[in-house]
């Protein structure tokens, strides 16, 4: 029979073990990244700015203006 680190009714340690990640990214993927978000970015702004829809038009109203964006 193998013998056994432990004894009877002791507490067994816990351990953990921590891995670290690093996450690296090139220029070319953040750039890829920043590109698509100002696509999004644009997309977004040119719908609730030109929207024939009333209630996109009346929710972002005030900021449009505040912005000095032109919604009329």
């Amino acid at each position: 029979m193998p013998a056994s680190n432990t004894t009877e009714g002791s507490a067994m340690p816990i351990t953990t073990a921590s891995h670290s990640s690093v996450v690296t990214s090139t220029q070319t993927q953040r750039l890829v990244v920043a590109i698509g978000a100002s696509i999004l970015g644009i997309c977004l702004v040119y719908f609730a700015g030109f929207s024939h829809i009333e209630a996109v038009h009346n929710a972002a109203h005030d900021t449009r203006h505040s912005a000095a964006f032109p919604c009329h």
